[in-house]
């Protein structure tokens, strides 16, 4: 069976998500999941009711917002990241979001049938700051092949 690449990723935001400071972000959610939807190798994203995951609370910190979905591979990805507007935001994130110490993404591969659990994904992360780069838990910095 053909394998895809799941990927989470967290940020801390500096405020609450309804704050002034946050809004120009979470205006943009629905725009940029959209953009993100209908690229090229987009295969599932994680949702609640409201079409976003940022009312998913899987950290004690409020303000901790996870990201969870799955794409084609990695090029896929990363040209969704790179090459649309999802990169202006990207290049902003200081402005919204605590600078991090450690890892706060991972991808790692799983059935093209399958949808990744937030906890998988976070247990992927903690494995990655463990461990280093690895076929089971890896990011951008050192890619590797599905198996």
């Amino acid at each position: 069976m053909a394998k895809v690449l799941a990927e989470l990723n967290i940020a801390t935001a500096l405020a609450p998500l309804d704050s002034p400071q946050l809004k120009e972000f979470t205006d943009n959610l629905d725009r940029i999941n959209g953009i993100a939807e209908q690229s090229p190798g987009f295969v599932w994203r994680l949702e609640d009711e409201t079409g976003n995951a940022t009312n998913i609370q899987a950290f004690d910190n409020p303000n901790t917002i996870i990201n969870l979905s799955v794409w084609k591979d990695v090029d896929a990805l990363k040209t969704f990241m790179f090459k649309t507007d999802h990169v202006k935001f990207f290049k902003r994130k200081a402005q919204w979001f605590e600078k991090p110490r450690i890892a706060t993404y991972v991808l790692w591969w799983i059935e093209d049938n399958e949808h990744p659990t937030v906890e998988q994904g976070i247990e992927r992360l903690e494995a990655l700051r463990a461990n280093g780069e690895t076929p089971e838990a890896f990011s951008f910095k050192q890619t590797f092949e599905a198996n």
